[in-house]
């Protein structure tokens, strides 16, 4: 049975693999007939990801992607310029340099974003975005073809988790994905550090999984006798969002065979 199991495991993740060969899980990415998306600004990869899947054609993000955590990058006057001649500046009130970015937008239209890889916060924030730039149409297109295949990798996955659910301490940040994999979340902790007696409570739930925000890794605590499994938020260079869901994806369900 657990062949059998982890044979489907590994065609479902083939699947969501090949989606994400391309830049989107959309065969049409072309913009709508407005051109106010066009000039962009993203604060960080995981901004500038909501703004392409929203229809932006040019998206020019300030946070490098290969940084453990884009929020608390402290960018420089020259990195911050290119804000001042986008038409419209992105950003989420959780960065850092959020201030700064909005100080160096000039006459840009400022526009906040809510990062969060929950299938309806991202519906939300991507029509939301959609009607800034007038790009509904092809925000439409996207969410459909992004939903369709969230959905059913998070169904595949929940379909194959093992049984009884794998419990799991989480990181706050990246606690959703254990429902998304079909794991039980038994404790939280963070955004702040780890206190020795909070530790002593994770332990004590005796979890199988400790599900790791990899973007502030300093703060992960060594909970034993648990597989740490690093989640991932942001996404790279090339703003693939449902690139995210595989990765996370592909990361729990190897722990299904332990």
């Amino acid at each position: 049975m657990r062949l059998l199991r982890t044979a489907a495991l590994a065609a479902l993740l083939a699947v969501g693999l090949t989606a994400c060969t391309g830049d989107d899980p959309e065969p049409d990415t072309s913009p709508g007939p407005a051109g106010g998306a066009d000039r962009v600004v993203a604060s960080t990869t995981w901004v500038g990801a909501l703004a392409r899947a929203a229809g932006a054609t040019n998206v020019t993000v300030i946070a490098p992607a290969n940084i453990p955590d884009q929020a608390q990058f402290q960018p420089t006057e020259a990195e911050l310029a290119p804000a001042a001649d986008a038409e419209h500046v992105l950003y989420a009130e959780s960065d850092a340099f959020a201030a700064q970015l909005k100080s160096a937008a000039g006459e840009a239209h400022l526009v906040p974003v809510r990062p969060d890889n929950a299938l309806p916060a991202i519906r939300e924030e991507v029509s939301k975005l959609a009607e800034v730039f007038g790009t509904q149409a092809t925000a439409s297109r996207w969410l459909i073809a992004f939903e369709t295949q969230a959905t059913a990798l998070s169904k595949g996955l929940q379909g194959v988790a093992p049984i009884p659910a794998f419990t799991a301490v989480a990181q706050a940040e990246v606690a959703q994905w254990a429902e998304f994999a079909g794991v039980k979340v038994v404790g939280t902790y963070g955004p702040a550090a780890v206190t020795p007696a909070q530790l002593t409570g994770l332990a004590a739930k005796k979890p199988k999984l400790l599900l790791a925000n990899v973007h502030v890794p300093a703060r992960t605590p060594n909970v034993p006798g648990a597989i740490r499994v690093d989640l991932v938020n942001y996404p790279g260079e090339d703003l693939n969002l449902y690139a995210v869901f595989v990765t996370n994806a592909d990361r729990i369900s190897g722990t299904f065979a332990k």
